[in-house]
This record gives C-alpha cells, structure tokens and sequence, in this order.
C-alpha cells in the first residue's frame, strides 16, 4: 500500500515544504520464473512470509505487475538492483536470467 508525502509547515516561515517523494518497486511478469523462485527471491530479498510472497507471486502473473515496496529513490534503485541481480530460475531450463523490475513514482 502507497503512503503520500508528508507534507509539514516550516515552523519558521509558516511555509509548507515536501519531504521526501516516495517510489514503487515494481516487479514484471515473465513466462520464465515460476511462482516458488518468485517466493524464494522476496522472502530472501525482502523478507517476506511465505504468505505474503505468494500474494505477490499471485499478484504479477495475474495482472503483469506487483508493487514490493515503495520508499525514496535510493533504497527503490538499491531494491530494483537487487531482483536484477538475483539470477536465473534454475527449475526453468529456458530462464536465463533474473526477472525484470522498474522504479516508477509512488502515486499520492
């Protein structure tokens, strides 16, 4: 789930002032991942239950995207870094690489 900025008065000029923008994490659909190196990638990756990993897993093949995270843009860029370098599904002989992510603006 998405939060806004937070947006605060500045205590000295009464101006109001935005924080940090936030940023999804998007994970792609692909027909060469199945759903246990989906699981096994967030749970290692971000730490996620089995649950909620499969949630997610569910998610991307039925809609062609899932938000993992959203946060600023250097953890969003370190995360997106993270699920490219993971590696290919080595359960799928024609898989050869990781799955695919994009960083886009969180909407608020």
């Amino acid at each position: 789930m998405a939060t806004s900025p937070v947006i605060l008065p500045d205590q000295e000029t009464g101006n109001y002032e935005e924080h940090a923008k936030l940023y999804n994490v998007v994970l792609l659909d692909d027909d060469d991942h199945t759903y246990d190196y989906v699981i096994e990638m967030l749970q290692k990756l971000f730490f996620l239950s089995v649950d909620q990993a499969y949630q997610h897993a569910a998610e991307v093949d039925a809609s062609g995207r899932t938000v993992i995270l959203t946060c600023e843009l250097e953890p969003a860029e370190f995360a997106q870094g993270q699920i490219h370098g993971y590696g290919a599904d080595w359960r799928m002989p024609q898989s050869k690489g990781s799955m695919s992510a994009i960083v886009e603006p969180a909407s608020g």
